[in-house]
């Protein structure tokens, strides 16, 4: 019995002096806003994980006690979700990728693998363009369909946007319950539903609007200018164009998740979880 309490006592001592723990911390933006952050675990590779359009860090729940064993892993709330400010004029994604990038500078990280959710893939093309030298490798989860979609046209968005200013609760409420198959588990449709359809509709309207610019403007030069590998782990709930994307970035590659919808990381986290470390895995032997 006083073995085992010894020996209990040791595991907690060491967690403490080894250990790093998740705790919340801000940092600030190039417009002064303060980001929110978590910063857990250690290691020379950092993971920064970047949520979607109206989620937050929260989302990546599954995914910071997996990898955090072995990684420097973080999480970041953009301006304007989560626990981050509000105060900013105008949120697109090119100021997402400004938080983003304060983040990795106020830790000083040098060897980042940047993971984007949904809109998070265009953010963290944006990020990485802003801080090339040291970025390792970009994982899109459930995006990079297609680099950008040239019959995707002014009229099409607006026209699909145009509920959401109207409605914004009742909109986005059933645009996120048509990203999950019908064998979706129905409580956490209600939660992301519930949750996403709750978001500050200013902030939400301005990245739409922002996404669809930087898709038709901005992704496919940064993507050129850069020479950062892209990867991406997405569901089959939409085709993924992999010949028009190594037509932009000749070595990128996905792994699929057939069966399930657009938030692959809370569906299935242990799946999710193997084909991420899989990926991390190819990147860090192709940096070597």
């Amino acid at each position: 019995m006083k073995t085992k309490l010894f020996f209990s006592i040791l595991t907690v001592a060491i967690c403490f002096a080894s250990c790093k723990q998740s705790q919340e911390d801000f940092a600030t933006s190039s417009d002064g806003l303060q980001i929110s952050y978590t910063d857990q675990g250690s290691g020379d590779i950092a993971l920064v994980f970047v949520h979607g359009w109206s989620c937050d860090k929260s989302y990546w729940k599954y995914q910071v006690p997996e990898f955090s064993t072995n990684y420097r892993v973080i999480t970041v709330d953009y301006g304007g979700h989560g626990n981050s400010g509000t105060d900013r004029e105008n949120f697109t994604i090119n100021s997402f990728g400004d938080d983003v990038v304060a983040v990795v500078d106020k830790l000083d990280l040098d060897q980042v693998i940047l993971i984007g959710h949904s809109m998070g893939g265009e953010v963290i093309i944006d990020a990485a363009s802003k801080m090339p030298e040291r970025v390792i490798g970009l994982v899109g989860v459930d995006t990079y369909q297609q680099f950008r979609d040239t019959t995707f046209t002014r009229e099409i968005f607006e026209s699909y946007t145009n509920p959401f200013y109207q409605d914004f609760k009742t909109s986005t409420d059933g645009f996120v319950r048509a990203m999950f198959p019908e064998n979706a588990d129905t409580a956490l449709v209600n939660r992301v539903a519930r949750d996403m359809s709750s978001a500050d509709s200013r902030v939400a309207m301005q990245a739409f609007e922002s996404m669809y610019k930087f898709g038709k403007e901005e992704i496919e030069e940064k993507l050129a200018g850069m020479d950062i590998p892209v990867y991406s782990v997405n569901a089959d709930f939409w085709p993924t164009n992999e010949a028009y994307n190594r037509s932009v970035v000749p070595e990128f590659k996905v792994r699929y998740m057939p069966g399930y919808g657009h938030f692959i990381m809370l569906e299935n986290p242990e799946l999710f979880n193997r084909l991420l470390q899989e990926t991390i895995d190819e990147i860090i032997k192709d940096k070597d």
